[in-house]
Order: C-alpha cells, then structure tokens, then sequence
C-alpha cells in the first residue's frame, strides 16, 4: 500500500501529478481533480440545503462533485439512473440535483475551475463522520430502501479491499461495465482508485471498443453477474489475457457456467465479492471449479443464527451484529457456504414456498438459460415466472408454441412442487430485464406481467378502415391508479390506442394537430371486451375512432395530423 492515501486525506495530501484517469477523452492529474472539486464545492456552498442528488455519466466527474458536495458540508444522495420516476422519487428527499440531466430538473452547475481557483484554495482533510452518503437498495425482492452510509464506513471497506487484494492490482487501470451510481461501482471504480492511485477509464461495454480498452495496458475489469453472463464469444478475447489482471464481479450470484465461461475467455477464474447495501462487503471467493467456500473481508465477523448469516463489521452503521436474510452453513475449510435467502421463501395459500428452489428446478431443464420466479400482489397472490429459453426461436413460435413450452416447465416442476406451488403465470424473455447496476429487481420483472396494450382480435382491416377487438385483463398498466377505488379504463390510453393502431395500419402523417369531437360516454372496466373502430381519411389526415362494447357506446372522436415542419 506504498501509494495508499486515505480517503479523508485525498484531497490534502495527494501528489499534484498523481494520475486519477480519463476525463472527457484527456488524462487527469490530481491537480486536475482538485481544480474540479473546488469549483464543486464553490456552488454546493452557494447553494441551500444539505442534500443534493447526484447523477452522471462519467465516473471522474462524478468524483470530483461528490467531493466538491462533501467538502461543502453536503449530504449526497445517489440517483440510481435519471428516469423521471427515479427522479421524481427522489425529490421530496433532497434540496437540488446536480449531474447530467434534463434542465426540467434544474441541475447545479459547475462553475468553471479557473472561477474558483482562488476561492478558499486549501483543503482540509474530510471528516469521516459527518460525510454522509443515501444509497439505495437494488429492490430485487421489494421496494428499493434508502440506506445512508458514513465516510469511515466507505473507508474501512476499500482497505479492506485493498488490504486482500491490491498485491493483484499494482500499475493497473480500472475499467467496468457497472455503474458508480450504485454502491458496488462506487466503491470499485471510484473510491478504491481514488485511494490507490489507480486510474479510472470511463464505463464501458463488451463490445469491440471495451476488448480494445483491455487489451492496452495491465487493468483490471469490474462487472456484474449479468454482464457477464452474456460475454459475447465472437469478440477477440484472446489479445485481453495477458494485460488483465482481475475480474470482479458483485451485485448478485454468479452462475457456475457464468464463472467457467470467463475463465475460457478472459483466461481469469473470477473474483466474487458478496455483500450489500446495507452491510457493504462481507466476504469473497474465487470463482473456480468447484467453487470455493466464502472467505471473510478482513475486520468482518461471522457467525450463523438460527441458520441465517449474522455479521459484525466496521462497514456497517454499528457495532452490533446483524443478521441478514441468507441462509448459511459453515463449510470444512472455515469459510461459510451460502444456501439461499431467508426472504424468498414465500406463503402462497398458506403454503411455504421457497422462490430459489423454484428457479434451481427451472434451470435444471437444458432448455433454460435463465429464470427468475416472483409473487405477483394482488387480492390473490400468485406465483410467476420469467424464463429465459435456450432456444431464442420459442419466442416466435406464436401462442401455442409457448404454451407448449411453459406446459413442459410445469410438468417438470410437478415432480417436487403441488399445483398451489407452481408458478400460474409466464413470460417467456430474450433475457432478463435488468437496471443500470445489472440488477433483475422485482419492479422491473412486475412490469413483465402488466401489458401496456390489451389483447387484440383483428375483424376486418383494409387501407382506410379497420375493425379490432380489445379484451381488457385487469392486469393492464392503465388500470393502476385509475381510481384506487374503481379500476376505470382512462380516456388518455383510449385515445393513445386509437392513434397507436392507427400508425399500424395506415401511413398517417408523425405531427399531432389536435382533437375534434372526443367523447366519453360510458366507462369501461376490466374483463370488458371492447370493438374499436378506425377510419382514415389521408385527403383530411383525420383518424377516426369509436370504443363500443355491450355497455354502449365507450368514447369517439377524431384525431388530426399533419407533416413534420
């Protein structure tokens, strides 16, 4: 650790020329970092209130305004990614957001450095404690919650890291294809660098430009088991083995074949590092054949509580022990074996059922690439599935080739599961959903279930006229919200329909104009069946619609278009 600087000293003691990585296509040096941090810090100090969100897209400018907002007294809270709905999430918590987003948000502006060049000039060292952090959990098995970390906390966990595994790591480059806005990449891409003096390449992906990065000079790769499991083998990995040093992988369980495939490509047996958002890291191990048993991160303490992992460790909040919801036994070698979560063993019909054991059986046909099992809410909880065939040419099949396969999977599953315990409802993906970390989280696999658009039954169609049938499934997304009390079908998704179907149809003109004669005349629930009808006059660019059903007449109107300006 002849090159370690503490976290809290960084900005004071570090070397001038210190090397920090790539900003904006160009090397930077420390002296580069601090003029960044001071700018940052100049307008966090301008600006009111402690807590501020921060996104963006580069992992050095990312840096230098965490920086800049701790050395100006301000709590960070990490936005996982800049959708509206993660943004809006966050901003009954925070005073203003700064980073790459859309103006809408009012993002804080970096002055220029040279502005702030001579503003308070010297540094003084952090204060490990009051150098606040929110992070979130990734939500895999509910609602994401807000956890806030320490500096210390942050501290104690790289050297750690780096206390078993820097000897691997001397002169290398930091490359990843995790994202520093969740606490993993934060750790391994940012802050472990920054204190190692380690340059850190911005975030890249495995195609031709990420082989090439590796392949230039000794690094190191961090990843996520999602990444990874899709490393494309057509890629010239043969130029990357002898300039990687390590590839890291975190944020979920690697898969066995996961594992032996970046041994064949990349010529590395993985290291996995198993921890959490609350708990920072726990342990690791090297991804061999077997595997081998968990070794704890030095400082951690271990031990098994009514068969679930326990731990004391100075990357959490508090010296007590803490007992996560991962079911442990202890292996022969001292280590400890990890056996599945505690939290994933669900009542359905007040039957215990363990979601693990459900995706081990689903991954056992050869047919399955992937698969992920989850409780669907509703006045009736359900069970669910998500596969991934092997065989890509399934999800073209139609309907009946589907079924046919998720009727294999069923029965497969009979042999060790009653009927109350399978899953009831499937979906059948190219691969599963995931976040910016490499995350499957429970939203994103719930919204595999609620179908944006109704089933469709066309009647009639021709170059100006169409007639189709709508069956609306309550699980529709529109149906959310639209009233708690009375699920209604809104007048907006009627309208967004019609034009949606009509763009299928016909060659409509791209420019809305506007409405004439809409109306809404009855409303229209789940389980009804709809008859929508569509006229297109192309002299007028008028569409034409009409909701009807049972009930009546639902809703009409014409919707005007016109060519792009």
């Amino acid at each position: 650790m002849a090159d370690w600087i503490a976290l809290h000293q960084l900005l004071r003691t570090a070397p001038a020329h210190r090397l920090v990585g790539d900003a904006d296509g160009q090397p930077l040096d420390h002296a580069g970092l601090l003029a960044r941090v001071r700018a940052w810090r100049t307008a966090f100090a301008a600006a009111a209130g402690r807590d501020w969100a921060l996104h963006f897209d580069d992992s050095v400018a990312f840096a230098a305004a965490l920086l800049g907002a701790w050395s100006a007294g301000k709590r960070v809270y990490l936005a996982a990614d800049r959708l509206p709905a993660t943004l809006q999430a966050l901003q009954p918590h925070v005073d203003g957001f700064a980073g790459d987003l859309e103006p809408h948000w009012a993002p804080l502006a970096m002055p220029l450095p040279e502005a702030a060049a001579g503003i308070h000039e010297e540094f003084s060292d952090l204060d490990e404690l009051s150098c606040r952090l929110v992070v979130f959990t990734s939500g895999s098995t509910g609602e994401p919650e807000a956890i806030e970390k320490r500096l210390d906390q942050l501290a104690r966990e790289v050297e750690a890291l780096e206390q078993v595994f820097g000897g691997l790591l001397d002169g290398v480059q930091v490359h990843g294809t995790v994202s520093h806005q969740h606490i993993y990449g934060l750790l391994f891409r940012v802050l472990w660098p920054l204190a190692a003096g380690r340059a850190i390449l911005p975030r890249r992906f495995f195609h031709e430009d990420l082989v090439a990065a590796l392949s230039a000079a000794p690094c190191v790769l961090v990843a996520t088991p999602a990444h990874l499991k899709r490393l494309p083998e057509q890629l010239e990995w043969r130029a990357v083995r002898g300039q990687l040093r390590a590839v890291f992988s975190s944020g979920g369980p690697l898969p066995d074949h996961a594992a032996a495939q970046v041994r064949v490509l990349l010529g590395q047996a993985p290291i996995e590092v198993f921890g959490s958002s609350e708990t920072g890291g726990i342990a690791w191990r090297r991804c061999e054949a077997p595997p081998s048993a968990w070794q704890p991160l030095p400082g951690v303490r271990w031990r098994i509580e009514e068969g679930q992992l326990a731990v004391a460790s100075p990357h959490l909040a508090t010296t007590a022990w803490w007992r996560s919801e991962d079911r442990a036994e202890i292996a022969d070698d001292g280590g400890f074996r990890l056996l599945g979560r505690a939290d994933r063993i669900v009542k359905i019909e007040e039957r215990r059922v363990s979601l693990d054991a459900l995706e081990r059986a689903l991954r056992a046909d050869p047919a399955v690439a992937d698969a992920r099992v989850l409780v669907l809410p509703g006045q009736r909880e359900q069970l669910a599935a998500v596969v991934v065939p092997r065989d890509g040419g399934l999800l073209d099949a139609g309907a009946e080739g589907r079924r046919s396969f998720t009727q294999r999977l069923t029965t497969l599953l009979a042999a060790g599961h009653d009927a109350v315990s399978r899953p009831r409802r499937w979906r059948l993906v190219p691969a599963l959903p995931v976040n910016a970390q490499g995350k499957s989280t429970q939203a994103l696999l719930q919204a595999l279930f609620q179908p944006s658009m109704p089933s469709l039954h066309w009647l009639d169609r021709s170059d100006s006229t169409a007639t189709v049938q709508l069956a609306l499934d309550p699980s529709l997304r529109v149906f959310d919200g639209h009233f708690p009390q009375v699920a209604v079908l809104p007048g907006v998704a009627q309208v967004d329909w019609a034009i949606r179907l009509g763009r299928q149809l016909f060659a409509m003109p791209p420019r809305f104009v506007r409405m004439d004669a809409v109306k809404f005349q009855q409303l229209a629930r789940p389980g009804d069946v709809l008859l929508l009808q569509l006229d297109w006059d192309a002299a007028r660019a008028v569409l034409g619609f009409r909701f009807s059903s049972d009930h009546g007449v639902h809703a009409s109107g014409k919707v005007l278009f016109a060519d792009a300006d």
